[in-house]
């Protein structure tokens, strides 16, 4: 009996330790721009889009591990592996578009921080919108990769605060089982328009480029510093990052799922639909659900805030950085990688300046929809002739099975692009 319990202890240090780029990436998914979307669904339709969790976890998921596994197979970022299968104009067009919709989410993000601590400090958000996004910035560039992997897989669990808020409601289970499994298919516009909303939130093109690039950075943190040293990997290691990304998406479409209940079972229940903003959504659900709800729901947009901000700012710069052979990466010093870190500092101070030019959050969250919309798809198109490249992937190229969910949720994505401008 003595010896099986350092055998337990050793067995969840392993699984916790082998959660990296996926937890963090999958986490950071649920920033507070979609955190809104999740909540405007539930206020508006209730829970007949709950069974979406279940849809997009597996088209997410297979997505992911397919980005994760070309950094982990090339030693590349995703950028610099399409490089060798398309033009570099073509790429530069879309890290160009990339750092348009990143810059707009951060400013969206840093108003929904900021509105949070207004109501939870009674302080001029403006004021917190500066430090939340001088404060990132200057913390993403100061510290190593490893210091800001650590402190980004701290703060997933911020997401739990949605979970424990929809438990707060107390949901009827009987009803919301069924809801959960047996899809309502969208009758209206504004379902359908809702369900485009949740598959763009949720597949977001600035998620393909940090994942491969964090592949790329968690090698050079094991002292794999040469290009030669990080292509390939072995069968343990893939698997092992196929357990982090699943439950990193696993967890993103979990809370997802939660927000959506929350908002269904307090906002739509008391006939609060017109919704917009994620400060609205918090100041209409304390009368109905409560202080505690309240709470929760506005702590957690500041913590999730935190874990996005750099994932969205920084994925753009490795977008430019492996686009143009810059020299990269968190573990960087400002000197060593100086373009790299111009890029996150642009996307950051354009976010901060968004709030001060009194941009709606809600028609620039439109525009980020559109320029995502129309990228993701053909993004997902290059992922796809990387992961298939047998020399480009030195023999260890994506399974049968991961390439057709992939080009599923290609077709997917394509359909959602054309329904946007339809709709």
């Amino acid at each position: 009996m003595m010896k099986s319990k350092p055998k337990s202890i050793g067995m969840v240090r392993r699984f916790f330790g082998l959660l990296g780029p996926g937890l963090i990436t999958g986490a950071a998914d649920d920033d507070p721009s979609g955190v809104a979307t999740y909540t405007i669904a539930g206020a508006q339709l209730g829970t007949s889009l709950l069974w979406t969790a279940f849809i997009t976890w597996p088209l997410m998921g297979c997505v992911q591990f397919m980005c994760a596994r070309v950094g982990m197979i090339t030693g590349r970022g995703l950028g610099g592996a399409m490089r060798e299968k398309i033009p570099r104009w073509m790429l530069f067009i879309a890290a160009l578009a990339l750092f348009a919709a990143n810059s707009i989410n951060v400013g969206s993000d840093l108003s929904g921080m900021a509105d949070a601590a207004e109501m939870l400090t009674g302080f001029n958000s403006h004021f917190y919108v500066i430090i939340f996004g001088v404060g990132i910035a200057y913390w993403t560039i100061r510290c190593r990769y490893y210091q800001i992997a650590m402190i980004l897989k701290w703060l997933a669990l911020c997401l739990f605060a949605y979970v424990i808020a929809a438990f707060a409601v107390k949901p009827p289970w009987s009803s919301v089982v069924h809801d959960t499994f047996v899809p309502s298919w969208p009758k209206d516009h504004n379902a359908w328009q809702n369900l485009v909303a949740i598959l763009g939130t949720t597949i977001s093109p600035y998620l393909f480029f940090w994942q491969s690039s964090q592949e790329v950075e968690h090698e050079k943190a094991m002292g794999r510093r040469m290009l030669v040293q990080r292509e390939g990997a072995t069968s343990r290691e893939i698997i092992d990052r196929k357990l982090d990304v699943g439950i990193g998406t696993f967890f993103s479409n979990f809370v997802m799922y939660f927000i959506i209940l929350t908002a269904a079972l307090t906002l739509h229940r008391n006939g609060i639909a017109n919704i917009e903003t994620s400060k609205q959504a918090a100041e209409a659900l304390k009368p109905v659900a409560g202080a505690l709800a309240y709470f929760l729901y506005t702590a957690g947009l500041i913590g999730v805030g935190l874990l996005a901000i750099p994932t969205l700012a920084g994925s753009a710069a490795y977008a430019f950085a492996e686009t143009f052979s810059w020299r990269e990466g968190l573990d960087q010093s400002f000197k060593g990688a100086r373009a790299f870190y111009i890029v996150l500092i642009f996307s950051t101070v354009i976010g901060i300046a968004m709030d001060f030019l009194n941009i709606n959050p809600v028609k620039a969250l439109f525009w980020t929809a559109v320029i995502n919309g129309l990228l993701a798809p053909f993004l997902l198109v290059a992922i796809l002739f990387v992961a298939s490249d047998r020399k480009l992937m030195k023999n260890q190229r994506s399974s049968m099975l991961s390439r057709v969910v992939v080009a599923i949720t290609t077709l997917a994505m394509f359909a959602a692009a054309i329904a946007m401008f339809l709709l």
